[in-house]
C-alpha cells in the first residue's frame, strides 16, 4: 500500500470530537451564578443582622446650630466605626458602618463630621476620648499612620472612628489638636 492510501484509511478510522454539551455547560454556569447570588444574599443579612444586634446604640448627635469657629478642616473619606480597642468589630447601626467620603470640622463644640450619601453626624467635644495614627480599621488597613483614629464615647459604647484626608501630612495636626481639646477639658473639669 502506497503512504497515501494508508492515511486515507488511519484518517478514516479516527473520529471527530465529542460535540460540546451545551445543556450541561449552561447548568453548571446557572449553578456557579446561584451559587454566587446566595453568598452575596448571605452577607447581607449577616449585615442586617449585625445592625440588629447594634440596635441599642443612640441616635448620632447633630452638630449644634452654633458650633463656633474652625480650627481645622479636613477632607478625605470615612472608613467606618468600631468598638474602640476592637479594630476588627464593625459597627453598623445608624450608618456608622458605610464608608464615604466626609468633609471634617474641628471646633471647640466637638467634630462635625459631613458625609454626602450618607448620615452626618457630631462627635462633642465632651465625648473624645483620643485620637492617633494607626493603620488599620475594620477591613481597611494602610501604611503605618495611613488613619487618623478618634475615639469617643456614644451612650454607653466606646467608638473607635477611622478617618483618611486626602493630604496625609495633615493627621498629625489634628490628633495634636483633639488631644489637647482632651486635655483641657480633663483640666477644667478637675479644677471644678
Amino acid at each position: 500500500m502506497t503512504p497515501l492510501i494508508i492515511q486515507a484509511a488511519e484518517a478514516a478510522e479516527r473520529k471527530s470530537a465529542e460535540v460540546t454539551d451545551w445543556a450541561a455547560r449552561l447548568g453548571w454556569v446557572a449553578g456557579l451564578l446561584l451559587f454566587i447570588a446566595l453568598v452575596y444574599w448571605l452577607m447581607r443579612q449577616g449585615w442586617k443582622w449585625r445592625g440588629e444586634l447594634q440596635s441599642g446604640l443612640p441616635e448620632l448627635p447633630v452638630a449644634p446650630e452654633n458650633a463656633g469657629e474652625a480650627k481645622l478642616r479636613l477632607s478625605g473619606r470615612y472608613h467606618g466605626s468600631t468598638t474602640a480597642g476592637q479594630w476588627l468589630d464593625r459597627i453598623v447601626a445608624r450608618g456608622l458602618g458605610n464608608r464615604s467620603r466626609a468633609e471634617l470640622t474641628l471646633t471647640d463644640a466637638g467634630i462635625d463630621v459631613v458625609r454626602p450619601g450618607a448620615a452626618d453626624f457630631f462627635i462633642p467635644a465632651a465625648a473624645l476620648r483620643e485620637a492617633r495614627l494607626d493603620k488599620g480599621i475594620a477591613g481597611k488597613v494602610l501604611a503605618e499612620g495611613g488613619l487618623l483614629i478618634v475615639t469617643w464615647a456614644h451612650g454607653d459604647t466606646q467608638l473607635d472612628s477611622g478617618f483618611r484626608s486626602d493630604h496625609a501630612a495633615e493627621h498629625a495636626a489634628w490628633v495634636e489638636a483633639v488631644n489637647s481639646m482632651i486635655t483641657t477639658d480633663t483640666t477644667e473639669g478637675a479644677a471644678r
